[in-house]
């Protein structure tokens, strides 16, 4: 099952502090609910997620790393892909990352291409969104924290 989810949220710090943390793959694998970073670089990473998705929860085993990023012009595509643990089939992400001032603070766009094999597949686009919404805000939440403290 391939979706695209597309995801705007704003936060109170200057999009060069925004930048350099969410490209900073340690802390930003950190915040994302659910997350374990085993090992990181500049340019990629590797850890786990476990997501609750209706009634399974599932765990992918995975790696990322940016496949573009312009430090000048705030954007990075990032893409990541999961192995699911116990036979749970797959997932793939392309990530596509753009900063933009907002007053005193930062805009970001996120758009992710998604793609998930197997039995979580079978839960469609509804539950998808929602819980991309959910573990969206909880991201955020956490981001913010960090540029705020």
């Amino acid at each position: 099952m391939a979706m695209e989810l597309h995801h705007t949220f704003t936060v109170d710090a200057p999009p060069e502090a925004t930048w350099a943390l969410l490209t900073d793959l340690e802390q930003v694998g950190g915040c994302f609910p659910g997350a374990t970073v085993t090992s990181a670089t500049d340019a990629e990473f590797t850890g786990n997620v476990k997501v609750k998705l209706g009634p399974i929860g599932v765990t992918y085993q995975g790696e990322g790393r940016f496949v573009e990023r312009d430090d000048e012009a705030h954007r990075a595509v990032i893409e990541g892909l999961g192995k699911g643990l116990r036979g749970l089939g797959n997932a793939s992400a392309k990530v596509v990352l753009q900063l933009e001032p907002d007053g005193d603070g930062t805009k970001a766009d996120v758009a992710t291409s998604l793609n998930i094999t197997g039995k979580p597949a079978q839960f469609g686009r509804g539950v998808m969104q929602t819980v991309s919404d959910k573990l969206l805000g909880q991201f955020v939440e956490c981001i913010e924290g960090k540029l705020t403290s």
